[in-house]
């Protein structure tokens, strides 16, 4: 009687798995010997230039506005109101368009009124504006 042969519907995996592993030793042995590669980062010859001193614009408690060019220390700062700050930004900013613009307000004075300096600034396109805090103030 002769046999016969069944065929089997089974895929045999483990030859698959021995190469799995065969590769995973490879790779866990020579993966401390590859060296990290070193970035060498390019010099840059701006960086030895200091930034100009910003203009202060100080909120007082009572609401009053303040400027103050701090390029200048011995001029002493100008109370102004909210028309007549616009136009000086603008006018010293076409002289020195790289000189930024910083807001310090009191600790009591309202958020509102710092965001409508904000406000008006960006309304009118001043350029490079920020906020002036104290480190580690509590």
């Amino acid at each position: 009687m002769p046999r016969v042969r069944r065929t089997i519907n089974q895929m045999n995996v483990v030859p698959y798995i021995d190469v799995m592993l065969v590769l995973l030793v490879i790779f866990m042995v020579t993966a401390p010997l590859v060296a990290p590669g070193e970035i060498e980062l390019p010099n840059v010859g701006s960086a030895t230039i200091t930034p100009k001193q910003p203009f202060e614009i100080t909120v007082q408690k009572d609401g009053q506005l303040q400027l103050r060019n701090r390029a200048k220390p011995n001029e002493p700062a100008q109370r102004l109101n909210m028309e007549n700050l616009i136009p000086r930004l603008i006018a010293q900013q076409q002289e020195n368009p790289d000189q930024a613009v910083v807001i310090a307000a009191d600790k009591s004075v309202r958020y509102e009124s710092v965001v409508a300096v904000l406000d008006a600034l960006q309304r009118n396109q001043i350029k490079k504006v920020g906020l002036l805090v104290v480190p580690g103030a509590k």
